[in-house]
């Protein structure tokens, strides 16, 4: 294993509540009402799940937010409090984040994302910076907030990734994070052939790994060829939700590659965890652990 430090992630950003409502198809059908099974709520988002997604994986990972001091944020709290997970917070008046996601009987999903996180909102570095002299890596959700956080990860000593997720290689607002790290992981949805080279040339990027679902992933290392890494099926997890599979594949290729491994092992753990995810219901419910994942490479 790689020399311990206090906290190997800190995953800046990104946690919320997640309302899971699992419908008869997507897109859904045109009627006033459609009855579903019972609707539930899970701490998710995609920090959070890269959080616990590391934590799991036996890493010392921890989690700097803004949340709000309301029921959704009391929710967060108690979860962190009885994993025991290093959880810093920022208290916010726009309330802690929420999305609504629809669920198909194949697990493919639609987020209906609660906008209140996209205001600009100030926070005192000290909710980062009061860690950074402790931290190995950290990962930065794409909340508005934490591009204040870019300039120190900059001037800091730890390297830095960030998952731009369905961004379409020109909106704008995604730059700052793509520019600042040094993993970039982005889907595959919307991405135009020259969003990687744009990173790369742009930013410190070494890495930008492309996950597209179903067809696997690819890893675009600097100056070498891309490598596809095929998907994975696990035959005793069918896939039921694909809610929070990606989040497991960040946490399980950064896992790997802090621990010394190269960008193509580390992807391939990687796509192992990823499918896992998709075979519980929920977000984040049942991710991978480190025993599962070694059994399995």
């Amino acid at each position: 294993m790689h020399a311990r430090v206090e906290i190997d992630v800190l995953v800046i950003g990104g946690a919320g509540i997640d309302t899971i409502v699992r419908v008869p198809e997507l897109p859904l059908p045109g009627r006033e009402t459609l009855s579903v099974e019972p609707i539930r709520s899970y701490v998710g988002h995609t920090g959070h799940g890269v959080t616990l997604g590391c934590h799991l994986l036996g890493l010392n990972a921890a989690l700097a937010d803004v949340l709000g001091n309301d029921a959704e944020g009391a929710q967060v709290v108690r979860l962190y409090d009885e994993l025991r997970l290093p959880l810093f917070v920022t208290l916010h008046p726009s309330g802690t984040r929420r999305s609504v996601n629809l669920v198909s009987p194949d697990g493919r999903r639609q987020s209906l994302y609660d906008g209140r996180s996209t205001q600009a909102i100030r926070v005192d570095p000290a909710l980062w910076r009061t860690q950074l002299r402790r931290t190995r890596h950290v990962h930065v959700s794409i909340m508005d907030f934490a591009r204040q956080a870019l300039p120190d990860l900059a001037a800091s000593q730890c390297t830095v990734s960030t998952d731009l997720h369905d961004w379409d290689g020109r909106n704008p607002y995604h730059q700052d994070f793509a520019r600042a790290a040094d993993v970039v992981f982005v889907s595959a949805g919307n991405l135009p052939d020259d969003a990687t080279d744009w990173i790369f040339v742009n930013g410190r990027a070494q890495v930008v790994v492309v996950m597209d679902g179903s067809k696997g992933s690819y890893v675009h290392a600097r100056d070498a060829k891309p490598v596809h890494i095929p998907p994975v099926d696990i035959p005793e997890r069918p896939v039921v939700d694909s809610n929070g599979a990606g989040d497991a594949y960040v946490a399980a290729f950064l896992t790997l590659w802090l621990d010394g491994h190269p960008w193509q092992s580390a992807a391939e753990a990687a796509s192992i965890a990823g499918a896992w995810a998709c075979g519980s219901p929920g977000t984040h419910t049942d991710l991978i652990t480190a025993e599962e994942l070694a059994a399995r490479r």
